[in-house]
């Protein structure tokens, strides 16, 4: 599994659209296998779904994300996980360990329901427990 997080000064960017790094991290369960970085800089949107979709990533965990943005990514069966916000390896870590639909780690104005069901598919296929 790889996940992508938009990142900028160690904490998840605030808005996808306009990230400028984007860490991709390699999972074979729950050990992380390898950690690369891709220039968003000065690529439109149409260019970051591309990137994102040629990367294999399998989930993007990000802040806020624009309708065009996350409808493009969802076409690309990405899951997106948005309104998040915090320290990079601090969500990381709630991600992998099942914590990260916290309210703690919810931007302001997002409560996760609009989630709450993808979430919770990623975790139980992550797990290989079928039905959760």
């Amino acid at each position: 599994m790889k996940i992508g997080i938009p990142i900028w000064n160690e904490r998840i960017s605030p808005v996808m659209d306009t990230a400028s790094t984007l860490l991709v991290v390699e999972l074979d369960g729950d050990r992380e296998i390898s950690r690369t970085h891709i220039n968003l800089e000065n690529s439109s949107i149409w260019k970051r779904i591309l990137l994102i979709r040629d990367s294999e990533i399998d989930v993007l965990i990000c802040g806020a994300i624009s309708r065009p943005f996350l409808d493009g990514l969802r076409r690309s069966r990405i899951q997106v996980l948005f309104g998040i916000m915090g320290k990079v390896q601090d969500v990381l870590d709630a991600f992998l360990e099942g914590r990260l639909f916290h309210p703690k780690f919810f931007m302001p104005g997002f409560n996760g329901n609009c989630y709450r069901y993808g979430f919770r598919n990623i975790w139980c296929k992550r797990r290989n427990k079928g039905e959760c």
